[in-house]
């Protein structure tokens, strides 16, 4: 396919779509670098073999598969034009994205009360890994929010149409990485002891 073809509306969309994907490759090969640090940090002397990742990191986890899901429902209300709907599955998402958050932090909380400290003399490695793997998430997540609030704006406008919903795709796009980054980290951290 050649890139240069098609209508000024098409190339627009190619390339914030090209965009999008060089920035999810370069935040995968960031967290790549994390998680590759992480394998190699565990020959040293001070790696916890035996530590229980905190409960609210589970829950958090199903909290934002389920708002990918919310996600892909508003998209499916924009196709079918149910605007109403598209807007209520967007505010969804949003309250579940929130809710993500507050438990990540809430699990930092059940971390520092069990002992284990980002940074000091009764921290080690494993668990400041985990705090910044999990925190720059958060970041993303974040960032992923704040497109969301764009396109639910955009949504509250009238903006998005079954036919021009590319806002809406970026969004979804990006917050399904997000989604699937989160998992993979949560299990990354669960089975690599």
């Amino acid at each position: 396919m050649d890139l240069t073809q098609g209508t000024e509306k098409e190339k627009r969309e190619r390339s914030k779509k090209m965009m999008l994907w060089f920035g999810i490759g370069s935040l995968i090969m960031g967290f790549a670098g994390w998680t590759s640090a992480y394998i190699v940090s565990r020959s040293r002397e001070d790696w916890v073999q035996e530590l229980e990742l905190p409960s609210a990191f589970f829950i958090s986890t199903v909290l934002i598969a389920i708002s990918s899901i919310t996600y892909i429902l508003a998209k499916n209300a924009v196709k079918a034009n149910k605007q109403k709907n598209a807007t209520l599955w967007l505010l969804a998402t949003l309250v579940l994205g929130v809710l993500f958050i507050a438990l990540q932090f809430y699990g930092f909380s059940q971390m520092l009360q069990s002992g284990y400290y980002f940074t000091g003399p009764t921290s080690n490695i494993k668990m400041s890994y985990v705090f910044l793997i999990a925190f720059v998430h958060i970041l993303h997540v974040v960032a992923g929010l704040i497109s969301l609030l764009v396109v639910i704006f955009q949504q509250i406008r009238g903006k998005y149409t079954p036919q021009s919903m590319l806002g809406l795709e970026l969004g979804a796009t990006f917050w399904h990485f997000l989604d699937l980054l989160w998992v993979y980290l949560l299990l990354f951290m669960y089975f690599v002891k």
